[in-house]
């Protein structure tokens, strides 16, 4: 019994000295700012989480909350349309790129030009996709 405890303390010991944990909460947003009452379609998910199609109406948002997961590997990704661009597929939160930028908000906002995202380090809005990409 002494050699398998001697494991799961040398097993902990590794988790612990590697990447760290992290189980914060984010809220994920995208938001319809296509103007002239313009709808559009979202379908937003992950390898666990299928949130199913979205009609969000110009002016108003869909949002969802997630956890990230302890690998630090968590990944949602959206396919919108509208009547100019048709399933068009972005990643809405990549942990990797996302977990400093965004902090616990990470907020979409879909317009005429493309998609830009909220920086929550600077507070800006920033232009990250373009229609044609």
């Amino acid at each position: 019994m002494h050699g398998a405890a001697s494991i799961v303390v040398l097993i902990l010991m590794v988790v612990s000295l590697s990447d760290p944990v992290v189980t914060e909460k984010v809220h994920a947003s995208v938001k319809n700012r296509l103007g002239s009452g313009r709808n559009m379609k979202v379908h937003c998910q992950s390898k666990d989480n299928d949130l199913g199609e979205q009609v969000v109406t110009d002016g108003s948002e869909f949002g969802w909350d997630f956890s990230v997961n302890a690998w630090g590997t968590t990944l949602f990704y959206c396919d919108t349309e509208w009547e100019k661009v048709q399933g068009y597929h972005f990643d809405a939160y990549s942990f990797e790129r996302d977990y400093v930028r965004c902090e616990s908000q990470c907020a979409w906002l879909i317009s005429e030009e493309g998609i830009y995202a909220l920086n929550g380090v600077t507070g800006f809005w920033e232009f990250f996709y373009d229609w044609s990409d």
